[in-house]
């Protein structure tokens, strides 16, 4: 048994577009609206909104999802196969430790292999032909991913949000080569962030004594120019690995959050979710993306371990839920816009879901959301826009009670925070 001790192609999607234009939540069984993905990395687009649509928690079908480059431009091709860029459980702990520097790179590979699995997600996407018609097609796209910690009846999985985003099936698979399928146990857009949980009773025991926990190190205190090794699932052939430096801490990319360790080690498609190691074989980031422009060369990016944490442990101990079916599912009973990263620093708001009409009669209303406001949280969890709010709905039933967090401006446009505990409505 073993102790207790994340680039990825996503087809281009349009952005939400109003009600007049029948997109959006509750729509019907359109194209699920993606939240917007940024545009080249040097070149700021002020982006306040993607159309309104009433938040009925769930549409028709389900879009494929992948990593986009920092330019906005996505890796790999728009095929149907497609290679990514890269119940209430009991609290589960990040285990962190030191360990004795090897120069050996291939020594560090073999001990951290065991750590690192593919995550295969498999999902509809509704597409529209030459004629106008919509057709479902299945998508496969494929990202990696890090054993973080377990639990008493899951093994649990750090990765990218954008490997999982809009599955239908996710599968696992561990470096022995066997696969299990799995399920999201909680995702953090904002932040690209997600926790998978695989159940230990569908792992053998084989696989279970070739597997570990992966060793995370302190991000903070990282210099530039220490060595860096990326693993991941590059283009979907397997695990790989590549190597290079630290090339700057601190990094902040337009259209992103957060700060980013930047690193010449190739960050390939695939990668992303994989480990970003330092030389004691201690993951130090969650590979996340590159750019893609004849300008630059050696620009990949991860997020940094430590800055992760919280969110990672947050998401580590919440309840492992299953979609729910369109008949049952709640909604929240509002119109929106999305509040892109380039339009809040433009107008100086939050990025989030701006309420632009509330439903009478609909749970928001009745918990007091006013119009106006921007959600910017969904159960303790960051919410970027639109998409992420309705891949977070598509879990709870009607009747069901969540909590948002909620932006609430003043007569200055000034915003104030607060938690509203929402009853989801039923979709009639």
């Amino acid at each position: 048994m073993m102790d207790n001790q994340y680039n990825y192609y996503r087809p281009d999607s349009d952005e939400n577009r109003g009600a007049d234009n029948q997109q959006g939540f509750g729509a019907g069984p359109q194209q699920n609206p993606k939240a917007p993905k940024p545009k080249k990395g040097y070149a700021k687009k002020v982006a306040l909104v993607v159309g309104a649509a009433v938040l009925f928690g769930a549409v028709g079908g389900v879009t494929m999802q992948g990593t986009s480059y920092l330019t906005g431009k996505l890796l790999g091709k728009n095929t149907k196969s497609t290679v990514g860029t890269t119940k209430t459980v009991s609290n589960a702990k990040l285990t962190t430790s030191t360990s004795t520097v090897t120069s050996d790179v291939s020594d560090i590979v073999e001990n951290t292999l065991p750590s690192i699995v593919s995550i295969t997600n498999m999902s509809v996407q509704e597409v529209q032909n030459f004629f106008g018609g919509i057709s479902q097609q299945e998508s496969e796209s494929a990202g990696s991913g890090i054993i973080i910690s377990q639990n008493d009846s899951e093994l649990l999985v750090v990765t990218n949000n954008h490997v999982v985003e809009g599955s239908d099936t996710l599968t696992v698979t561990f470096n022995d080569g066997n696969s299990v399928e799995a399920q999201i146990k909680g995702t953090d857009s904002a932040r690209d962030l997600a926790v998978v949980a695989v159940p230990l009773d569908k792992i053998s025991d084989d696989t279970m004594n070739a597997i570990k926990v992966a060793t995370l190190g302190d991000s903070d205190s990282l210099k530039v120019g220490e060595p860096a090794i990326a693993i991941g699932n590059a283009l979907g052939y397997g695990q790989s690995v590549t190597t290079g430096i630290v090339s700057a801490t601190g990094r902040t990319i337009d259209g992103f959050d957060g700060e980013y360790i930047q690193t010449d080690a190739a960050i390939n498609p695939g990668n992303s979710g994989g480990a970003l190691l330092n030389a004691n074989g201690e993951v130090i980031g969650i590979n996340s993306a590159k750019i893609n422009s004849s300008a630059v060369e050696g620009m990949g990016f991860a997020i940094p371990i430590s800055d992760a944490s919280d969110v990672i442990q947050n998401l580590m101990n919440k309840e492992t839920r299953s979609k729910v079916s369109d008949e049952e599912r709640g909604y929240l009973g509002i119109k929106g816009y999305d509040v892109s990263e380039e339009g809040a620093q433009m107008y100086n708001m939050p990025t989030g879901v701006y309420v632009k009409e509330v439903m009478s009669g609909g749970g928001a209303e009745k918990a007091g959301l006013t119009k106006g406001s921007i959600i910017t949280g969904f159960e303790g969890s960051s919410i970027s826009g639109m998409s992420s709010l309705q891949e977070q709905l598509q879990y709870y039933k009607a009747g069901e009670e969540v909590t948002l967090t909620v932006q609430i401006p003043d007569k200055n446009g000034e915003y104030t925070e607060k938690d509203i505990k929402v009853t989801l409505g039923k979709n009639s």
